[in-house]
This record gives C-alpha cells, structure tokens and sequence, in this order.
C-alpha cells in the first residue's frame, strides 16, 4: 500500500507531549507507542515495495538540527528522518554561529526559530540543555539529541526496538551494558526504558566507571565480563568516554580492552542467540573486536537503520502535539 497523508492515520492518543527530553520521564505506554510507530515506519515506508521515500506527514514543517557537538550517526538519522517526513530540515553549526561572539543558547534559539521554525533537536555537552530551551521556547518542539552525561533518549529507543525485533518482548530479558557506565548518556536511556519494559539491566565495567549505586534501581552491578557471559541474552558495548572524563579510570587500553572486549573466545561462551550491540561510533580492538563487530550475532547496522525509523517517529509525534497543544 502507498501511503499518504490521508489514509496514514493520527498519532496515538496515548502520546500528548510537545517534547521529547529524556525516556526517565515517559511510562511504558509511551514508550510502546514510539517503538510501534518506529517499526511501521520501518517496515512500510522504508523497506516498502514501492520505494517510499517520502511520506507527506510533515509537510510545511521547519527543522534545525542544533548540535553543539559532534555528531555522525544522529545528526545524520535526524536529518534522514525529517526528511522522509516532508519537512525542510536545516543544520546548525555552533562554530560560525554568534555563540562565538557572547551569544547564549536560549538567544540563539529565539532567534533561529523567529525564522519560522516548528522544531529543535538539540544535542549540547550540558546536561539539561534541551530542557532549558523546552521551558523557553514557545510554540516550539524540542527533541533531545543528547545533553551531556544524562540523556540520548532516541538512541535508548532506537536500541529496544532493535532487541525486540530479535526477541519480541522485553519480559526475563537481561540486558548487559558493557563500558563507561559512569558518563554514557546512552546507558542511562537504556536503562530507564529496560526497568519500565520489563527487562533486566546488568551493567558491567570497572569499579571506576560502574557505581554500585546503581543497584538501589534494580540493576544488577558486575566488574567482570567473564562472569555474566553465559547469562545476558544482549550485550550493548559503550564506547569510554575520553572526552568527559577528568582522570584515567583504568591503566592502559590494552588492560581495558584484556578485561572488557567482546573477541570471539567470550562470544563463543555466550548464549547461542545472543544479541551484540553498540551505539558507535565503534573502536575495533577496545570494546569489540573486528569478527564479532561483523559477525552474524551483531545488529550494528540494524540500529542504525533503526534509528531513522524511531526518529521519524518521534518528530511526528512531538510536532503533531506540540501544534495541537498551542492552539489550546
């Protein structure tokens, strides 16, 4: 069937906001919701017979990709995504912009969207950021992109829609997250969804960089990778992060990678059906080895693919009811 705007259908009544910050906030439903909207657009739009590369859900709509940090992947999806959705789709590049001058962000913001701007989707070092301009724009939606250490809710999604398409449901799963717990956004989004969709969250690294603290969640804390290999049915490998880290938490990379990557010798002690996943961008060697990275157990491209479908999903969702709420 060739969609259309007409016979595509509305956003879910179970979805009412204007933003998307953070996946802390959402409750199941929610997140339900734009994992099923991900997985058609997935399969309809863009695995569809008919080659769809647009579908006109929103058409007049104007979207800046306001990154404050580097960004292959994510910028690239949103992009993609916006796209797809027949809406103009603008990139903002902080370095020549009037930041440089004394500007702040919410200024920067004001004036941008004064240009007739729909929707924001902001990535910043600083925790918060997209938050802070959710309160101050009006008639404007913001999707977070990733601020800092706290939050890359798109990511989180993109993730639990790539495991239930393996596994179907979330229910007895355990999910090991692998790596710089301490700083990675992308694990915290992960864990959030994985505790309201019903799944386990084990997270594995160096006392260094895993807080026991986190086990007053309900998750599961583990310093050896050796010892959860057999028992996780996914594996997401984080990437350390180097560039928000003050001091060294480990020895060496090579200590690192002795201790925490996934080679084939661990692999092959893992669970028949395990899943391998990672966020990118992936360094071979460290956390992951080049034949498991390619191997038949790895769905890393799946989640990149994924992510333009789960992006696409949420800039339908919040620009529909970001409009629907200011007309109120």
């Amino acid at each position: 069937m060739l969609y259309t705007k007409d016979n595509w259908g509305p956003v879910p009544a179970g979805w009412t906001r204007s933003h998307l910050l953070g996946l802390e906030d959402l409750t199941a439903e929610e997140i339900t919701i734009l994992l099923d909207l991900a997985q058609r657009f997935r399969q309809d739009v863009l695995e569809s017979p008919e080659n769809l590369r647009k579908l006109p859900l929103l058409t007049g709509k104007t979207i800046v990709n306001l990154f404050f940090e580097n960004s292959t992947r994510t910028r690239t999806s949103f992009g993609f995504a916006g796209r797809r959705l027949g809406a103009d789709v603008t990139d903002f590049s902080a370095g020549t912009s009037s930041m440089a001058k004394g500007e702040t962000v919410i200024d920067t913001a004001k004036n941008i969207q004064s240009m007739g701007v729909d929707a924001f989707v902001v990535r910043h070092v600083c925790p918060g950021v997209p938050k802070l301009l959710a309160d101050n724009l009006k008639n404007c939606a913001v999707v977070n992109a990733g601020d800092g250490a706290h939050e890359h809710p798109t990511q989180g999604l993109l993730d639990m829609l790539t495991i239930r398409q393996r596994f179907g449901t979330f229910e007895g799963l355990k999910v090991a997250l692998v790596g710089d717990i301490a700083h990675s956004r992308v694990a915290r989004s992960n864990i959030f969804a994985l505790l309201k969709l019903g799944a386990q969250p084990i997270v594995c690294g160096p006392s260094t960089l895993v807080s026991p603290c986190w086990e007053e969640m309900g998750v599961k804390v583990c310093h050896r990778l050796d010892d959860i290999l057999g028992e996780a049915d996914v594996f997401n490998l984080l990437r350390i992060q180097f560039e928000r880290q003050v001091v060294r938490p480990f020895p060496s990379i090579r200590e690192y990678s002795r201790l925490y990557a996934m080679d084939s010798v661990r692999l092959s002690r893992c669970k028949n059906n395990v899943l391998i996943l990672a966020p990118g961008p992936i360094n071979r060697g460290v956390e992951i080895t080049p034949e498991v990275a390619d191997g038949p157990h790895s769905v890393i491209l799946d989640q990149v693919a994924n992510g333009v479908a789960v992006r696409m999903a949420a800039l339908w969702c919040v620009l529909t009811r970001s409009k629907e709420n200011a007309s109120k």
